[in-house]
């Protein structure tokens, strides 16, 4: 096993052991070293890069096709049959149109991302209102709840996630009141709003549950055990 792949496994160790801290956010490597944030208060997981897209885009151009590919088209009863195409998508910032990101959605759980086949956009919730403090939704929990994000002000930046966007965010939930509308939530000052379909904002996933964490082999599980052992007794004859 080389050093790289046992310095990860190690990494992981330690992250699944900060789990049982029962901390609200942990961050830790799903299957195919994909970095993801297990939420315990939502129990969702989301993708620790909050613009995946782009990231994934810039990696290779070819991104777009590929999305297409496994979902050609999204038929919508208000604005008709939705091609899927470049249109449907920024490449310099990232951000979409709503059925974009229902088609990035699909594209992640075509590919197995991170081992889940289960991804989508965010929900709004059961109830969801215009407004400040909507802790219904998954985001609204995640930015206030878990971020410590508060009305009025943007998005916090924290080590948990890359690549957070002030900006706003699609939400899964179409908004029966208009439907030509979907419902997103306002990143820059934590307000949820709803807005056409139409236009581009970025897109985070979600997949409901803990998406399962890299197998650590047998050995690895008993040279970190001791470790951490070690530093226990350490500890204790140190105080």
């Amino acid at each position: 096993m080389s050093l790289t792949t046992t310095k990860l496994a190690l990494g992981l160790l330690f992250s699944l052991t900060a789990l049982n801290a029962q901390a609200a956010l942990t961050s830790y490597y799903a299957v195919g070293n994909i970095p993801v944030v297990y939420s315990s208060v939502s129990n969702v997981t989301w993708t620790q890069d909050a613009n995946l897209f782009k990231t994934m885009y810039d990696a290779d151009n070819s991104l777009i096709s590929q999305i297409a590919s496994v979902t050609p088209s999204y038929n919508d009863p208000a604005d008709g049959s939705q091609t899927i195409e470049a249109g449907h998508f920024s490449i310099s910032s990232g951000r979409m149109t709503w059925w974009g990101g229902l088609a990035f959605t699909d594209y992640l759980n075509s590919i197995n991302y991170g081992g889940s086949s289960q991804w989508r956009l965010p929900s709004a919730g059961a109830n969801p209102q215009l407004g400040f403090n909507q802790t219904g939704s998954e985001l609204g929990q995640l930015f206030y709840s878990e971020l410590g994000g508060t009305a009025f002000n943007s998005i916090p930046n924290t080590p948990t996630f890359n690549n957070e966007q002030s900006y706003a965010y699609w939400l899964a939930t179409e908004y029966p009141p208009d439907p030509y509308n979907a419902w997103l939530f306002l990143t820059y000052n934590g307000g949820q709003d709803d807005f056409n379909k139409s236009s581009k904002n970025y897109a985070w996933a979600v997949s409901p549950g803990q998406v399962p964490a890299i197998p650590i082999p047998g050995a690895l599980w008993l040279m970190g055990s001791g470790l951490i052992g070690l530093l226990s007794l350490r500890m204790r004859i140190r105080y």
